[in-house]
């Protein structure tokens, strides 16, 4: 694509944030507060993220029981030797802070008048002790609900639904390509979605609160949206990236033909429920063959004990038992405390009290991402990222439950801070988006035969448990995916699909590549040729090549 100048905008320039889920509110929350202005962009409706999917809770280091100590440990544990000690000490102690905030907010946290702040704090997989605030089993929609209407209430939050970032504007878009003083990000060009136009955004500073990108894999937790668009446009401004290798799969996700996507929160297997085999398998429980914490064992391990249970027994799916918690605490505890999970089943014909729910991992976490300090800064003066789409280094090799919402807490309001203690830069000229030399697209299907083609492809390559010859193998495809989709891009008018398709297959490369480094299994990377984890070990980081002076 060519550009065209465009003239500088006037005084006060907003800072732009692209994503509207917990990580982007808190930022555009924080900013307006210190009377900076704020565009939030969200590529499809304000509530289809992520965050409004999330069941189980937020990490509060709140309890008696507890400690700042105790929460690194967990997190360090889980994180299987890659966590960022500093990083993550640095979250735990701000844990009780952001607990605060949200309640200062309107979330309506489910309440125990014995409890730390008056909330009920539960017990997920990986933690020593009960401390998941939560609201029911819909804590992320009770979070999103209450952001997004301060928001709404704010004069100073600009909140635009059905615009989709296309890429960053940089330096390089200025032709400033060897003055290394102009490394700078000036704003973002987007497309709305409902009239086609592509505008340059100009702006004091852009956050990237994307999520995260499960659409690359077939089967997936995660709602459309997460098409790994933050690190695609990082990767190609010329940021770092790390551990992309270690995606999460959450262990239980439906298996049921109407609903692929509906997780079953690890609260469950907290209070109790156990996975077992189905009859024609032997029955019975099969986690503490795997490890000696059963049901409460890291994330990874219980996905890789279910996916090995269900290879070896050929099955399409397992049983996540919820009787033991009904014969412990009774019926009207499971409907209270999980109502949604209880009401989707029932609609499809499963009633939890008394039946099994089949269950399959789904890829549900990307611990890696844009390389970013405590405070949201990337590689790139004026770019920030937060949230899942970045990497702090407190996820590590494997995401503790519930740890993501408070990062995206902590690291907003630092976030906030720094951007609003930043100097302001030179107003620019801002170039256009210029699209005189190419024309609409012929055949669209193109763009879904790539795309179905890329998700297969992950999932039968670089899944759950990999080889060095199924991730070459992958590479290979995905190169020359990557090709025509490019070439693609060059010549044809954008639209959502082409620009989510694009970014998909900047990750999966990106996720083949550093698999493919990781010469060891470890947390949530688990490859055949190399099943033990090496005695030391390091962070995968990738570093973009230098970029030509082509602007695309």
């Amino acid at each position: 694509m060519k550009h065209k100048a465009q003239a500088a905008p006037g005084a006060a320039l907003p800072v732009v944030i692209i994503g509207a889920g917990l990580a982007g509110l808190t930022v555009a929350l924080h900013l307006a507060q210190q009377g900076q202005n704020v565009v939030v962009l969200a590529k499809r409706t304000l509530g289809e993220g992520a965050t409004p999917w999330a069941q189980g809770g937020i990490v509060g280091v709140l309890g008696s029981d507890d400690s700042i100590a105790s929460h690194v440990h967990d997190t360090q544990d889980a994180g299987a030797g890659l966590v960022d000690e500093n990083t993550a000490r640095f979250i735990a102690e701000h844990s009780a802070a952001a607990i605060e905030w949200l309640v200062a907010q309107g979330v309506p946290f489910s309440s125990d008048p014995d409890g730390p702040l008056g909330l009920h704090l539960t017990r997920e997989g990986g933690h020593a002790v009960r401390r998941i605030a939560h609201a029911a089993d819909a804590t992320g929609k009770a979070i999103h609900d209450a952001l997004l209407a301060a928001a709404r209430a704010n004069p100073r939050v600009s909140l635009r639904e059905q615009v989709m970032a296309v890429d960053l504007i940089t330096h390089h878009h200025l032709g400033r390509f060897d003055d290394p003083r102009a490394r700078r990000v000036h704003g973002v060009y987007a497309l709305d979605i409902v009239t086609g136009r592509v505008d340059a955004l100009a702006a004091r500073a852009v956050v990237l609160a994307t999520g995260g990108l499960g659409k690359v894999y077939r089967y997936t937790s995660n709602p459309d949206t997460a098409t790994g668009d933050g690190v695609a446009m990082a990767w190609r401004a010329g940021c770092r990236v790390a551990n992309m290798e270690f995606i999460q799969f959450h262990p239980t996700c439906l298996y049921h033909p109407q609903d692929r996507t509906f997780l079953l929160t690890e609260a469950l297997r907290g209070e109790g429920a156990q996975l077992k085999l189905p009859a024609s398998a032997g029955g019975g429980r099969f986690m503490p063959d795997h490890d000696p914490r059963a049901e409460l064992a890291p994330r990874d391990i219980v996905a890789r004990a279910i996916d090995f249970e269900m290879k070896k027994h050929g099955l399409d799916h397992v049983w996540l038992d919820v009787s033991p918690i009904v014969a412990e605490k009774g019926e009207a505890f499971v409907r209270e405390h999980f109502p949604t999970i209880h009401a989707r089943c029932l609609s499809l014909g499963i009633d939890i009290t008394r039946q099994p729910i089949p269950v399959v991992p789904a890829a549900h976490y990307s611990c890696g991402g844009i390389v970013t300090d405590t405070e949201g800064r990337t590689d790139l003066p004026g770019l920030y990222a937060v949230g899942e789409a970045t990497y702090t280094g407190l996820h590590g090799a494997n995401r503790l439950a519930s740890n993501s919402l408070l990062e995206c807490v902590v690291i907003g309001k630092t976030c906030a801070e720094a951007i609003h203690a930043a100097p302001l830069a030179e107003h620019v000229n801002v170039p256009a988006w210029d699209e005189s030399l190419v024309e609409n697209a012929d055949e669209q299907v193109v763009i879904s035969h790539n795309w179905d083609e890329l998700r297969l492809l992950m999932w039968n390559y670089v899944g759950i448990v990999r080889t060095t010859r199924r991730l070459e193998r992958a590479q290979h495809r995905i190169r020359n995916l990557r090709e025509e989709v490019d070439e693609y891009y060059a010549n044809f008018r954008v639209n959502r699909d082409l620009l989510e398709l694009r970014n998909l297959l900047v990750c999966a490369e990106l996720i083949v590549r550093s698999a493919l480094m990781r010469h060891e299994s470890r947390g949530l990377h688990y490859i055949r040729d190399f099943p033990q984890p090496l005695p030391m070990s390091f962070p995968t980081v990738l570093y973009r090549e230098a970029r030509s002076r082509r602007t695309r």
